[in-house]
């Protein structure tokens, strides 16, 4: 099995071979059609190239870690981003998360300033590192999975959305009693055909600078989700 950047698809007598994308079982079972489809076929050559010709974050094999560190019958919240990371030493793969050692971005900041002021405890000293989240069922997506350095919304429009969607919409369909957090009017704009019946759905503003003051400090949204999860009969994230 090969990482994303060097995915293949083969034409062999007029037809396409299926493509053999290094991803977590279940997900890889879920998004079957999604890899075998044309727009994908069109996706992985795009991000092939990218990556062969200029610096493109995350590292190829943090692509589908999302993915990797919650797998689909274990997702419990959704997060919903829109681009990874685009400087060095960012980016590994999860929305708003960044690796150990990398200073804390400033909407990450509020997010924690958000956490602090629902339970009371200090998250000052944590770094960037939202594995712990992920590997308790918060699937940390971003609506598109790669970006060209120091170039924001590069890799927007070329088959990313559609893929991610295909994801939000398996999981609101297949599952039952999730949480989404849309933060921000492109998550909202993404999540707006999940049932409110079958889930629970949270939306505020996002959680940048520009914008965390409008409403996404004061949401409530990590008690919301864990006080929905517990009354499911779901063990509750510890943030």
């Amino acid at each position: 099995m090969v990482h994303f950047p060097d995915v293949y698809w083969k034409a062999k007598e007029g037809t396409r071979e299926k493509m053999n994308v290094n991803i977590e079982e279940s997900w890889k079972q879920v998004l079957a059609d999604e890899f075998n489809s044309i727009y994908f076929a069109r996706l992985a050559a795009f991000v092939k190239s990218a990556y062969a010709s200029g610096m493109v974050y995350p590292p190829g094999k943090y692509i589908f870690e999302a993915f990797n560190r919650t797998p689909f019958d274990k997702v419990k919240v959704v997060i919903l981003g829109q681009d990874p990371y685009h400087e060095p030493n960012q980016a590994h793969g999860l929305a708003f998360s960044v690796r150990k050692g990398v200073q804390t971005p400033p909407s990450l900041v509020n997010i924690y300033k958000e956490l602090e002021d629902e339970y009371g405890t200090s998250f000052r000293d944590r770094d960037g590192d939202l594995s712990h989240w992920a590997d308790q069922g918060v699937l940390l997506l971003n609506a598109t999975l790669t970006v060209s350095e120091g170039n924001a919304g590069s890799h927007q429009g070329k088959g990313w959305e559609m893929f991610t969607d295909a994801v939000v919409a398996k999981l609101a369909e297949r599952r039952e009693h999730l949480v989404f957090l849309l933060w921000g009017s492109y998550a909202r704009r993404k999540g707006a055909f999940i049932s409110r019946q079958r889930h629970l759905v949270l939306e505020a503003p996002h959680p940048s600078p520009l914008s965390a003051h409008r409403g996404f400090f004061g949401c409530g949204h990590f008690k919301k989700a864990n006080e929905y999860l517990s009354a499911n009969g779901l063990s509750p994230i510890v943030w």
